[in-house]
């Protein structure tokens, strides 16, 4: 399991999306396109890229619930964990939305 992730996991939640994946990518020694690729393959829907997968990292886009399901099996991090991390980017997102609205 991602290392990072466990600890955080034990003490506080855990990294906003944006964070986990690209560190949990990391860790199994993926690159972005490696990571679509196997996304692409063990879903068997071959409509994700590396440029999505870049959208996510840099908080472009949340993956939906479909990808969150898949990057839990590829890169091996709970599907709660995955799926609260969503949670945490959304707010993040409304916390500065709300910091820079006048």
């Amino acid at each position: 399991m991602l290392k990072a992730a466990h600890q955080a996991h034990e003490h506080q939640d855990p990294p906003p999306i944006t964070a986990l994946i690209p560190q949990a990518r990391r860790e199994q020694g993926l690159t972005q396109r490696e990571l679509a690729d196997l996304l692409c393959e063990i879903s068997q829907n071959d409509s994700l890229t590396r440029e999505e997968v870049s959208r996510w990292e840099r908080g472009k886009r949340i993956p939906g619930p479909y990808w969150r399901a898949w990057i839990s099996a590829v890169l091996d991090v709970p599907h709660a964990e995955v799926d609260r991390a969503a949670v945490i980017e959304r707010e993040c997102r409304r916390t500065r939305n709300e910091d820079h609205s006048p």
